[in-house]
This record gives structure tokens, C-alpha cells and sequence, in this order.
């Protein structure tokens, strides 16, 4: 099969979009992973003292029933399956072996994930002790697969990663940021399950474009385990991803997103970031609205993400879900999937330049603190003055709203 991407006058021909190494692997990660999912449920009433999500009166919380929260797992288990028994199609001249640069992968992402799964087990890990592990697998991935970010597009800093420790700080802040981006927006059924495949085949477009098979193969994984998990959560929530998962599917993300700066110098940066922009859009003014705003702890659980707000102030209001109420939580992930599949589409076709990459990702920007302070205010008044935007000064007196999800807040 073969797909022609226009692009500045050029045309690329790309052959063999769907090799069976491609769908065979898919196929297994997501045979893999169902699996996995499966049994879980179904020994439920063994583990469930550990892997149950009892909080359900947190301040985060949308979920009236308890759920493993033990996905992750499942996620893991279908990338190993593609490690240890797929099938690859990575030449020589693509940048070698595809089976030992996913095995080198999956063994950087052990402290992260290990991290995340005893959080979902005991309750007891601290958010530090978790960065400390993102921190941790990034480095890893640094020394066992030469990912640092040798480039990002910016006048002056792209010399500064021409040092090393540079480089890898960078990377691992970056790393970081995004992995928990994903952390972040798993808080509905099917949230962060379909924006990381739906990232992920845009990382994959971008990849086959640059004819690197080796990222489309590890992408291919996560894609297959991800489908797996999300048969059973999504759309009434079986199975709860958990930290674990989250920060799996964050890191592995993240370093695909970094391989293929690295192996593929006519890749733009900024095309990437175009394509994650929404998560990390996400975790970045989650940071300052908590940090600079409200002066509270970056960490700090709370029912301000965008997401949160859709549901609270359309999708309840707006989606009937009397007979069944997961319907309305299921609706979030339909808002979040439509504008990351529409950024990912805009990005993988115009994006290649980085004036119009750099477009897109300042319009998500934009479109994102709009759409944020429609959803809070309840009307669109007062929505484009900066000093209002960002909190440097008070809102007016708000308009009547039909929740009291922010009652009492300052401006936001």
C-alpha cells in the first residue's frame, strides 16, 4: 500500500504502510494485553484488597464504584509480548535491531512503572519519590539508548544541548513533563487510554514520512496494548489504568517522541510538541494555576482540568445519563479524542515547518485557556483580557452558574 504526502512542493512516497510485521505486532500487544485485563477482572476478589480504587470520596474522584486499578499491568504485559515474541521489520540502515532497542526501552521504563504500580498497591508513594523515578528512567534511556534531544528549534539553546549533561537534563525535564501530562488526564474512562493512540499514530505517520520503521514498530506496541486495556475501559470503566499504567504509556510516549528528534535530523521538533500539545498544554498551566494562583502544592489533586470541568459543567448538564451514569463520564473522553485527533491530523499534514508547527501549537494554547475560562465563568465575558486569563486580576462578579464546582474561588 502505498500513501503520497504533499508537503512544500514535495512529494513522498511511502511504501508498505501496513507490513504484516506492523500488524502483527499490534495484534499481539493488543491479544496480549486483553488477556492481561481479562484475568484481572476475573481474580478480582484475590487481589482487590491491594489493587481496589477505594478513594472514591477524593476531591479528584468521579467514580462511584471501587475498580483495580492494576492496568497497567495489562499495558506492560502487551509491549513485552512484542518484545519477546513479535515479529520486525527494521533494515540495517533504519538504525539496527528492533527487538533490543524495545528491550532497552522497557528496561529504562522499570523504575517509572515500578513507581506507579506500588503507588496503585499501597497508596503510599509520594509524588516526589515518583519524579525521582521519572527522573530516573529517563536517564536510563539516555545511557542505554543515546536519547537525548540533540535539537529543539530554539536560537541558543540548541547550542547548550550540544553539551551532554545539558542535553540529558533537558531531556529528562521534558520526559518528565510529559509522562505525568498523562497521569494528569487519566481521570475519566477512555481519556488518557485514547489520546496516547491517537498520539502515537501520529507519531507514527511522522516516523513513516521519515521512513523510520523502527519507531513505527515500538509505536505499534503501545498502540496494540493500549486497544487492549481500553476494550475494557471504555466506555463503563472496568479496569482503571492506574499510576502505573499512566506512567508507562507517558514514558513510552515521551521516548518515542525523542528517538525520533534523535534519529531523524529533518524531523521538526515543534511538529512533535504540536502533537502532544494538549497534555502537556495540560500539566504546564495545572503547575501555574496551582503554583502561582493558588499557592498550593504542584501536586495537589483538585477538579480543575479542563476535562474535569467539561464533565461538570457540559457533560452532566448536557448528556442524558439517567438510566446509565457512565455515559456521561464516558462522554469526556469523546471531547478530549476529537481535539487531539484534530491536532494530530493538522500536525502530522502542515506541521512540518516549524512557523506552522509553532502556529498550531500557539493556537491550542489559546483555544485551551478559552475554552478553560468558558467552562469556569459559565459565559464567554471577560475571556480575552490577559490580566483576567492568567490571574493577575480579579474576576468580576461571576454570572449565575448551575454547579458549585468553584464556588468561593479566585479568578483563574
Amino acid at each position: 500500500m502505498a500513501i503520497a504526502i504533499t508537503g512544500n512542493g514535495m512529494v513522498v512516497e511511502i511504501m508498505n504502510i501496513i507490513s504484516p510485521p506492523f500488524i502483527a505486532n499490534l495484534l499481539l500487544a493488543f491479544a496480549a494485553s486483553l488477556a492481561i485485563c481479562l484475568l484481572n477482572i476475573a481474580t478480582e476478589r484475590w487481589h482487590g484488597r491491594y489493587s481496589l480504587d477505594a478513594d472514591i470520596a477524593g476531591i479528584q474522584k468521579v467514580h462511584t464504584k471501587k475498580v483495580p486499578r492494576t492496568g497497567g499491568l495489562a499495558l506492560c504485559g502487551g509491549v513485552l509480548a512484542v518484545a519477546c515474541y513479535g515479529v520486525f521489520d527494521a533494515p540495517a540502515e533504519a538504525g539496527g535491531d528492533a527487538r533490543d532497542t524495545m528491550a532497552r526501552l522497557l528496561a529504562a521504563a522499570v523504575p517509572a512503572f515500578v513507581a506507579g504500580i506500588v503507588e496503585d498497591l499501597t497508596k503510599a508513594v509520594s509524588p516526589r519519590t515518583r519524579l525521582v523515578a521519572i527522573l530516573a528512567s529517563a536517564g536510563l534511556a539516555a545511557w542505554l539508548l543515546g536519547a537525548s534531544l540533540p535539537r529543539l528549534g530554539v536560537w541558543g539553546l540548541d547550542g547548550l544541548l550540544g553539551m551532554l549533561p545539558v542535553s540529558i537534563a533537558l531531556t529528562a525535564f521534558a520526559v518528565a513533563g510529559v509522562t505525568n501530562s498523562i497521569n494528569i488526564i487519566d481521570g475519566f474512562h477512555g481519556v488518557a487510554g485514547s489520546a496516547v493512540v491517537i498520539i502515537l499514530a501520529g507519531m507514527g505517520a511522522v516516523a513513516l514520512q521519515a521512513g523510520d520503521m523502527l519507531i513505527v514498530q515500538l509505536a505499534a506496541a503501545a498502540i496494540g496494548a493500549a486497544a487492549g486495556f481500553l476494550l475494557l475501559n471504555y466506555p463503563t470503566g472496568r479496569l482503571f489504568m492506574g499510576d502505573g499504567g499512566a506512567y508507562f504509556l507517558g514514558f513510552w510516549a515521551a521516548e518515542i517522541a525523542v528517538l525520533t528528534v534523535v534519529r531523524n535530523p529533518a524531523v521538526n521538533a515543534w511538529q512533535i510538541l504540536a502533537i502532544y500539545a494538549y497534555p502537556v498544554i495540560e500539566v504546564v498551566f495545572s503547575i501555574y494555576r496551582r503554583k502561582i494562583i493558588y499557592g498550593t502544592l504542584a501536586g495537589a489533586p483538585d477538579r480543575l482540568h479542563l476535562h474535569s470541568l467539561f464533565y461538570r459543567r457540559f457533560a452532566r448538564l448536557r448528556i442524558s445519563g439517567k438510566k446509565h451514569p457512565w455515559i456521561c463520564n464516558a462522554g469526556v473522553a469523546c471531547f478530549v479524542a476529537t481535539w487531539i485527533g484534530a491536532a494530530t491530523c493538522f500536525s502530522v499534514l502542515f506541521g512540518n515547518t516549524m512557523p506552522a508547527a509553532l502556529a498550531l501549537v500557539l493556537f491550542q494554547c489559546a483555544l485551551y485557556i478559552a475554552v478553560y475560562m468558558r467552562l469556569v465563568r459559565g459565559h464567554w465575558g471577560h475571556c480575552r483580557h490577559p490580566a483576567v486569563l492568567f490571574g493577575l486580576r480579579p474576576q468580576p462578579r461571576p454570572h449565575p452558574v448551575q454547579d458549585t464546582l468553584i464556588a468561593g474561588a479566585h479568578a483563574i
